[in-house]
């Protein structure tokens, strides 16, 4: 992350700067064949060593680190071995940040899910532990009751976050806000369809003289 300063009003945004590779389209969904949905694959990235079911696949695209598919209104405009990169992008566009968070390992209830504890004092020597999981009947652990567990590690979606910056020469985007993952991690942009201002600027009103 790293800060952006705006030319027009001068506030300081919070960015995440994600660098994003041009995509290829490796194969094309239609509704109307087999696959029933609309749907375009693309990868991105090198691998050298790729199973032959995939390098029959991918045939003479070449070999992709990273496959994904993206589900879409109409696939016109879309064509096997056509470059997408960034430049679709404009200042101003809400988009949804899709990513696999940090993993945690075994967490305890009150980190993974916020517990509150414990009291500290009058004889409590485990502030930290769950506490009752069970009652009387139906005589065994309820299922999907908040314990202690694995934490982190799952696909995490953040939604409405703002295009800042595009550098499609550099094939760098900047996004106001934090992403899920690592650094270096893989993260899906999917764009709203919404543009907003990047910054709102509220005019301040003159307070009255008391007479």
């Amino acid at each position: 992350m790293t800060q952006y300063f705006d030319a027009q009003s001068g506030a300081v945004l919070p960015v995440t700067v994600i660098k994003a590779d041009p995509m290829v389209v490796t194969q094309i969904k239609s509704a109307e064949g087999k696959d029933k949905y609309n749907a375009v694959q693309v990868g991105v990235g090198k691998k050298k060593k790729v199973s032959k079911s995939l390098l029959g696949h991918l045939k003479d695209l070449g070999t992709f680190s990273v496959l994904a598919e993206f589900r879409v209104p109409e696939t016109k405009g879309f064509e096997r071995g056509k470059k997408i990169d960034i430049s679709g992008f404009q200042v101003g566009e809400m988009v949804n940040a899709i990513g696999v968070s940090k993993g945690r390992g075994f967490a305890g209830a009150i980190k993974r899910h916020g517990f509150a504890g414990f009291p500290a004092s009058h004889g409590h020597n485990k502030p930290r532990s769950v506490g009752s999981i069970g009652q009387r009947f139906p005589q065994h652990t309820r299922r999907g009751l908040r314990m202690a567990g694995h934490m982190g590690a799952e696909q995490v979606t953040v939604k409405n976050l703002q295009v800042v910056e595009v550098d499609a020469k550099r094939n760098l985007i900047s996004v106001k806000g934090a992403l899920p993952g690592h650094r270096n991690a893989i993260v899906k942009l999917v764009s709203t369809g919404k543009v907003k201002p990047l910054v709102r600027v509220e005019a301040v009103k003159e307070e009255k003289k008391k007479k």
